[in-house]
């Protein structure tokens, strides 16, 4: 299942999402985050809108925002 909403996600059409950032945040140093169906997510690098969009089901997302709750990308 997780390969099918992986492949549904990346199938999406981006045009119309609005990309969302820090407030405040430098703008040579961020990511932009979108907000897809069903809790995915997406991100981008602001400086490179036509780049690479790497796409998140909302269990990944989750699973990286506790992990980022956790401490677990502190150095």
């Amino acid at each position: 299942m997780e390969a099918r909403q992986k492949a549904d996600l990346y199938g999406l059409d981006l045009s119309n999402v609005v990309w969302k950032s820090a407030p405040g945040s430098d703008p040579d140093n961020r990511i932009e985050v979108a907000d897809l169906p069903g809790g995915a997510k997406a991100l981008r690098n602001p400086s490179d809108p036509e780049g690479t969009v790497l796409r998140y089901t909302a269990a990944e997302w989750q699973a990286f925002v506790n992990g980022a709750r956790d401490g677990e990308f502190d150095r």
